[in-house]
Formats: structure tokens, sequence, C-alpha cells
């Protein structure tokens, strides 16, 4: 097994300017349009927040790791009660994936339109504002919680070798029905393979399960 695990070359990535460049560049461009062009969606799901539960905020900005482990501020539509951090400690027992992560199926946190907006992967879309800072990217590893990374060993950390994708092999490769473990080999094969084509692939395949959505909850 231990054969088996993969080891990203830093020298490799660090040698592929060229794709980082107009990864960037299609990055910057597609979720300005992306915000454009989405930008009715953005005002039906905020309006829909705020008629479910009035109290908190129609955005939930939470800290993440990032590349070579810098944290950010990740901006998402809310989909949790306001006071979903404070209950997550008491939820803790009840988690139903093994390794560095929290996942429940029917997490009590979740509001009803937090339901919809978590199966269609819409809560998702604000990200289209961390890409144009470039704390993100549009395709990329899963973007852990900090208490995530306190867990990892070194072999874990390599996800931290590039910036953070909005979308992912992880995502498009079965997301919640995926352990730790498997997510992980996920998002180092993407690094280890990454290219404009792969891309392209994993962009078609989120857009597909938006429409026909895979295990997430």
């Amino acid at each position: 097994m231990e054969n088996n695990r993969i080891q990203i070359d830093r020298a490799r990535l660090d040698r592929q300017y060229g794709y980082r460049v107009v990864k960037r560049l299609f990055d910057v461009v597609a979720s300005c349009l992306g915000i454009v062009v989405l930008s009715p969606v953005f005002l039906v799901i905020a309006i829909c927040i705020k008629i479910d539960d009035p109290k908190g905020p129609v955005f939930y900005s939470h800290t993440r790791i990032g590349k070579d482990g810098r944290p950010f501020k990740m901006i998402k539509f809310r989909s949790m009660v306001s006071n979903a951090d404070e209950l997550l400690a008491k939820l803790k027992s009840q988690n139903e994936i093994s390794g560095a992560m929290f996942k429940m199926k029917h997490d009590p946190r979740i509001t009803r339109v937090g339901r919809v907006i978590r199966k269609y992967s819409l809560d998702e879309l604000p990200q289209l504002l961390n890409v144009i800072t470039g704390t993100m990217t549009i395709v990329g590893p899963r973007p852990p919680l900090p208490s995530e990374v306190e867990q990892y060993t070194d072999y874990d950390r390599q996800r931290l070798l590039v910036t953070p994708g909005a979308t992912g092999m992880w995502q498009v490769g079965g997301r919640n029905d995926v352990d730790f473990a498997e997510m992980v080999r996920l998002d180092l094969t993407y690094i280890q393979h990454r290219s404009l084509w792969l891309d392209f692939k994993i962009i078609l395949k989120t857009v597909y399960i938006m429409i026909k959505p895979n295990g997430a909850y």
C-alpha cells in the first residue's frame, strides 16, 4: 500500500508556468462572466435564504487553508442556522466519515433552503469571488478547515501545494460518498496530472452534477 502512495514533485509544479498563466486568465474571465450571468440566481437564492431564516446573513464566510498553508476567508451562501459553528461541538460524535473531516447526512443545522442549494451545489457559487481574488481557482483540491489540517500527515499536506478549487476530482468523483483517504487520493491524482484538458473535463462534469446531483448533502 505504501508503494502506491502518490508523491508530488514540487519542482514539476513550479515548472508549469504556462499552465498557471492560462489557468489564472481563464479563472478571472470565467468568474467575472459567471457572476454577471448568474446574478439573477444569486438574487433569488439570497431572498430565499432571508425568508427561510431572517435572523442570519445571506453569505457565510469561513476560514479555510489555501496554497502553502495560508489561511483565507471562503465565501458561500449560508445553508445552515446562524449558530451552526457553536452546535458543531455537540455533533462531533455523530460524524459519518472517517479521517480529518466532519460530514453528517442529516445534519440538523442545515436549513430547508440550505438542503436545496447544497444538493445542487448552488451554495458554492459565491466562491467565484474567491477565484477572482486569487485565493481559490475554479478547479483544484477542496479547501480544508484549519482543524482538518491540524490532523494532516505529511502525505495529506501535499494537497496544500496548489491553490484550492471551487470544484475538483473529489466533488465530481462522489463527494460525500467518498471517505477522507479517497478524497486525498483523488486530489493528489489531480495535482499530479493537472492540465488544461483535465480542468476542462472536470468543469463539464461539475455542470452535469449540478443538474443531476451526486453525493452532495
